[in-house]
C-alpha cells in the first residue's frame, strides 16, 4: 500500500529536511555576522522558491493534481502575507537601531521560533476543525472582515513601543542598552542581562502570533489537510528572511498589495463561508488569487506614489543600516 500524503515517514522526512535547510543557513553559509548583500540574498531566495516547486512537482507526482495545487496555492497566499512582516522588520529594525550585520542572525532565529509557533497553530486549528466543523464559518467571516479592513481601513502604523511583550520584557528583564555582537545575553557586574537583540527577537516572534492568525485561517481555506497546510507554511517562512534583505530598499513601491491581499482574504472567506453551498475548484483558487497578487504588484510598479507620499524610514536597508 503506499504511504499515505500525512504519514510520519513524509512529516520525519520533511522535518529532517528543513533541519538540514537551517544547519546550511546559520551552520555554514552564515558562521560569521557580515551584511547581507542582494546578491547572496537573491541566490538563497531563488534557492528557497526553487525547493518548493520541487517540492510542489513532487506532490503532484506522488498524490496527484489538488494536493500539488493545493500546496501551490497555499504557498503563494502564505508567501504574499509575508510581505507584511517585511514591513514590520524594517520597522523593528529603524526602532532598534540593529546593525546591519546582526539583522540576519535575529531573523534567522525569529524564523526559527515561527516554524514552532505555526506548526502548533495549524495542529491546533487542524484539530479544531475536525470536533467542531461549524468554525470553518467562523474563520472564513473573520478573514472578509479582515479583508475588508485592509481595503477600505488599512492595517495603520506599527510602533514597537506598544507592544505588549517588549512591554513585559522590560519590566522583567534587566537590559544592558548596548549590543555585544551576535549575542542574546550578556553578563554585567556579576549578573545575566538581555541585549537589545534578544527584545528584537521578542518582538518579530510576537508580531508571527499576530500574523499566523490571519494566515493559517486563510489557508485552512484552501486546503483541510494539515501536512500540506504545515509544508506550505514552512517554505514561505524559510524564504521570508531572503526576501527581506532583498526588497529592503524599495518595499515602499509595493502601496497597493495591500489591496491585493484584501481581495484574497475575502474570496478565501467567502470560500469558506460558502464551503456547505458550493465548491469552488482549486484551479480556480489559484488562478484569481494569483491574478490578484500579480495585479497588485503589477499596478504598484507601473503606478508608483505620487510626489510627497510617505517613504519608508531611511536607514532600514542593509546598505543604509551600514553606513550609520
Amino acid at each position: 500500500m503506499p504511504e499515505s500524503i500525512g504519514s510520519p515517514l513524509f512529516w520525519g522526512l520533511f522535518l529532517a529536511g528543513v533541519a538540514v535547510i537551517l544547519f546550511l543557513d546559520l551552520g555554514v553559509l552564515n558562521r560569521k555576522a557580515h551584511v547581507v548583500r542582494p546578491r547572496e540574498a537573491a541566490l538563497w531566495c531563488g534557492f528557497c522558491v526553487t525547493l518548493a516547486l520541487l517540492f510542489c512537482a513532487w506532490l503532484g507526482w506522488r498524490f496527484g493534481t489538488r494536493p500539488a495545487l493545493e500546496f501551490l496555492t497555499g504557498y503563494l497566499i502564505e508567501y504574499a502575507l509575508s510581505v507584511d512582516n517585511l514591513f514590520v522588520f524594517l520597522v523593528v529594525f529603524s526602532y532598534f537601531g540593529v546593525p546591519a550585520e546582526l539583522q540576519h542572525r535575529a531573523l534567522f532565529w525569529g524564523i526559527v521560533g515561527a516554524l514552532v509557533l505555526r506548526a502548533a497553530f495549524i495542529l491546533a486549528g487542524a484539530a479544531l476543525l475536525a470536533a467542531f466543523h461549524w468554525l470553518i464559518y467562523l474563520f472564513g467571516a473573520f478573514l472578509i472582515v479582515t479583508g475588508v479592513k485592509l481595503l477600505f481601513v488599512g492595517d495603520g502604523e506599527v510602533d514597537p513601543e506598544k507592544n505588549p511583550v517588549l512591554r513585559l520584557a522590560r519590566r522583567l528583564l534587566p537590559v544592558t542598552p548596548r549590543y555585544h555582537g551576535q549575542r542574546f545575553f550578556v553578563r554585567e557586574a556579576g549578573r545575566l542581562v538581555a541585549t537589545p537583540l534578544f527584545l528584537v527577537l521578542l518582538v518579530i516572534e510576537a508580531t508571527d502570533v499576530v500574523f499566523a492568525v490571519d494566515s493559517i485561517p486563510a489557508i485552512f481555506g484552501v486546503t483541510r489537510d494539515p501536512f500540506i497546510v504545515f509544508t506550505s507554511n514552512i517554505f514561505a517562512i524559510l524564504g521570508l528572511r531572503a526576501l527581506y534583505f532583498l526588497l529592503a530598499d524599495f518595499m515602499g513601491r509595493f502601496h497597493y498589495l495591500k489591496y491585493g491581499l484584501g481581495l484574497v482574504l475575502a474570496f478565501v472567506g467567502f470560500k469558506m463561508v460558502g464551503s456547505h453551498w458550493f465548491k469552488v475548484p482549486i484551479g480556480l483558487s489559484l488562478a484569481v488569487i494569483a491574478t490578484l497578487l500579480a495585479g497588485s504588484v503589477a499596478l504598484s510598479w507601473f503606478r508608483p506614489p505620487p510626489a510627497g507620499a510617505p517613504e519608508p524610514p531611511p536607514g532600514l536597508g542593509p546598505d543604509d543600516a551600514q553606513e550609520k
